[in-house]
């Protein structure tokens, strides 16, 4: 079975916002991109919140991310995983990244959104218990993945605007 690893972390000088997925899917682990699925919403939700267009190169799109202080990365640094599915996962195969060093080397994040219930139940389940001390607001979204099609894309981006616009809106402003 494949084991597969996670990317770095995206993340600028004073991140107040850490989105948090599961593992990136194959599209995304062969193109070395974050969200690299065609059908992945990720970069359209950016698009309509942030005004990052979705089409312009990976590496300008990262940058905005970080204008915007809004880091990325995943709840996991690997696992065993047949193809793209959360389901998939090995779970006794996966290993957390250090999520409780990205927080001390980010102080100023405030909110910690999960793109989907895996990377919350993974991250509730290994990860927190390992962060004492850190005060972090904690919030699920709607994935943005092709898999999850029951909720429309004019929701899902309603659902994101609310839960990171209060911390980027005066970094866009300035």
């Amino acid at each position: 079975m494949t084991v597969v690893s996670s990317f770095a972390p995206i993340e600028g000088d004073s991140a107040r916002v850490l989105i948090l997925g599961s593992m990136p899917g194959v599209a995304s682990l062969i193109a070395g991109q974050y969200y690299a699925h065609p059908q992945n919403a990720f970069w359209k939700i950016m698009e309509a919140i942030l005004g990052i267009p979705a089409t312009v190169d990976y590496e300008a799109r990262v940058e905005a991310l970080k204008r915007a202080n809004i880091a990325l990365w995943d709840v996991l640094e690997n696992c065993k995983r047949p193809g793209s599915m959360d389901a998939a996962i090995v779970m006794d195969s996966a290993q957390t990244n250090d999520i409780a060093a990205l927080l001390q080397r980010q102080p100023s994040i405030h909110v910690i959104c999960f793109n989907g219930s895996t990377a919350e139940k993974i991250f509730k389940k290994r990860v927190l218990p390992s962060l004492e001390g850190f005060s972090v607001e904690y919030m699920r979204l709607p994935s943005t993945s092709p898999a999850h099609a029951s909720m429309s894309f004019e929701n899902k981006v309603i659902a994101w605007r609310a839960a990171i616009q209060p911390y980027f809106k005066t970094s866009l402003s300035s």
